[in-house]
């Protein structure tokens, strides 16, 4: 049997996100406009809180919608960690020694999660959706699994279940 390569690294990406992207960019442009050209003659209250609700939901739906476009994961000797978006964040790091199995599924729909994004559901665990499609599925014990849309989830399983085995024949060999 060949040796595991020493890092297995997979993506999934969602261009749809970008449309939504692109209405936070909207309403921060809106937020703009009405700070600079302004023609409101009821107060400036009721123009503030205007701009700043534009600007704050454009913001909020940009950076949220971005976060989420799509997802890097990466399998080394010691773990998995999974980055979203361009500058990485959300992030999160597994340790393989806290995986007890791993397993790809072929269909995971953002609709069973509540939509894209980073999501807990009672039941079914934690999961990073970027899109509709194959997946891959830990199994952390006690209960807890964490799933995540990721384009050759087979690879992903393959480079995970072969670093368990690695692992355990380590340990066995030790005195």
């Amino acid at each position: 049997m060949p040796p595991a390569s020493e890092v297995w690294t997979g993506n999934a990406t969602n261009r749809a996100q970008w449309l939504l992207a692109a209405a936070g960019v909207a309403c921060l442009a809106l937020g703009i406009e009405l700070a600079v050209d302004s023609s409101w003659t009821s107060g400036l209250a009721p123009l503030v809180m205007s701009v700043v609700g534009c600007v704050a939901a454009g913001l909020l739906v940009l950076f949220g919608t971005l976060a989420f476009t799509h997802v890097r994961v990466r399998v080394d000797r010691e773990c998995l960690e999974v980055r979203c978006g361009h500058i990485g964040v959300p992030r999160r790091r597994i340790p393989l020694e806290d995986v007890a199995s791993a397993q790809m599924v072929p269909w995971i729909s953002p609709c069973g999660w509540g939509g894209w994004g980073y999501r807990w559901r009672p039941g079914l665990g934690t999961a990073v959706v970027v899109r509709r499609g194959p997946g891959l599925v830990l199994d952390l014990g006690e209960g807890r699994r964490f799933t995540i849309t990721v384009d050759d989830p087979e690879g992903a399983v393959t480079a995970i279940r072969d670093r368990l085995r690695s692992s355990a024949r380590k340990a066995r060999s030790r005195p």
